[in-house]
């Protein structure tokens, strides 16, 4: 028997991610634009920093709440009062290592080995991964792609499901497509949730990143009333510039407290004392940061989508939310070779559609959290491309 065939098969099945194979491909390249992760290119900054390196300096480098450090919690009951104007005390909220570690730690929390997730797509790889490596299965719903913008056919999701049916995923505004639900959406989907006694797992990592005349996008948490199965999964790294420092957090029922507890001591045991300090200071003094990071997205968003657009090869409208142009390109049918090829050609790297799932097949991802001069680089580079296609 070989090592690899001896290995968990859903650990064996997990698949090598598409966006990863890109960047692979084309780190150190010099001249290179990279926009395939979903990343911006500001790194944290001080004020952030500067807590964390005074909570190290003041030894706190011990074991910590599994729950996340008082402080912490109750900056993030303080952060959904600002934005969110709900009063939340601080038994909903979960200190987690990453939005992917609080992804999988709400999926554990809902679903069994058997049960069916629904996500829709196209969607970020990684939920669709944390969902079947659980043992649960993914089961992806394709969003309608119609005018060059993406839409639910909430019929549809009645339809997909089933008596093994356990949860909804709901990322909104969505990665990569920047499908935003509105009003209406939410509370559709939440009266099939409670018709039907389902979890919802709703992923508003992007809800800041809003380009529709509106402080934030809608969010569940407008709609819902006590008692729904909601757990919402979010994270530092794209309002505060915080990606690689792995820090998120959950949003759930007081009920789960001890479960979630639980969860992240068989997990992670906690996040480190000092980068929770850091994440206090995002929250209480970074709210003009946030809305910089917001005006540069929103600049270079405007920046791409007009000059793609103008090639009249692209159907891609620009997206109402999240950091994403999900661009479907006339003449691409192999969104993984043309990938590539643009990083041989143009030095523009792009994340393949393909590594999407379902209905993702022929678009291309570009982050446009960047430099707003760097991205019309970019979109110059990219409309002479597609214009020689």
């Amino acid at each position: 028997m070989s090592i690899i065939s001896s290995l968990s098969p859903r650990a064996v099945a997990a698949p090598e991610s598409g966006i990863v194979e890109v960047i692979n491909y084309a780190r150190g390249r010099e001249g290179l634009i990279p926009l395939w992760a979903g990343e911006g290119d500001l790194p944290s900054p001080d004020f952030i920093n500067r807590a964390t390196t005074e909570s190290l300096a003041a030894g706190e480098t011990f074991y910590t709440w599994q729950r996340g450090i008082p402080e912490l919690r109750q900056a993030l009951s303080d952060y959904y009062a600002r934005h969110f104007s709900v009063s939340l005390p601080v038994e909903h909220f979960y200190v987690t290592g990453s939005g992917m570690h609080a992804i999988m730690l709400a999926v554990q929390a809902v679903a069994s080995p058997g049960d069916e997730i629904i996500y829709l797509s196209p969607t970020w790889p990684n939920i669709i991964s944390a969902i079947d490596i659980s043992g649960a299965h993914s089961v992806g719903l394709p969003l309608d792609f119609v005018g060059g913008r993406w839409a639910l056919d909430l019929a549809k999701l009645e339809a997909a499901i089933t008596p093994k049916t356990k949860g909804f995923f709901i990322n909104t505004p969505a990665n990569p497509t920047g499908w935003t639900a509105n009003l209406e959406d939410l509370k559709a989907i939440l009266a099939l949730a409670r018709k039907h006694g389902i979890w919802i797992i709703a992923d508003e990592i992007y809800a800041r990143y809003y380009y529709a005349g509106a402080a934030r996008a809608p969010s569940f948490l407008d709609v819902m009333e006590e008692g729904d199965r909601i757990i919402f999964a979010n994270s530092f790294s794209k309002n505060w510039s915080m990606t690689g420092w792995r820090v998120g957090w959950l949003v759930a029922p007081p009920e789960m407290g001890q479960v979630i507890e639980n969860l992240v001591q068989y997990s992670n045991s906690g996040v480190a004392h000092f980068l929770q300090r850091g994440a206090v200071a995002a929250l209480n003094d970074g709210d003009a940061f946030v809305q910089s990071n917001i005006d540069r997205a929103t600049q270079a968003r405007d920046i791409l989508c007009d000059a793609l657009i103008a090639t009249n090869r692209v159907q891609t409208l620009k997206p109402d939310g999240a950091i994403y142009a999900f661009l479907k390109v006339d003449g691409i049918t192999d969104s993984r070779q043309a990938a590539l090829d643009m990083v041989d050609k143009i030095g523009v790297a792009l994340a393949p559609g393909s590594a999407f799932g379902k209905g993702g097949e022929l678009f291309l991802r570009a982050c446009f959290l960047r430099n707003p001069a760097h991205v019309e680089e970019a979109a110059g580079r990219l409309a002479d491309y597609i214009k020689g296609l």
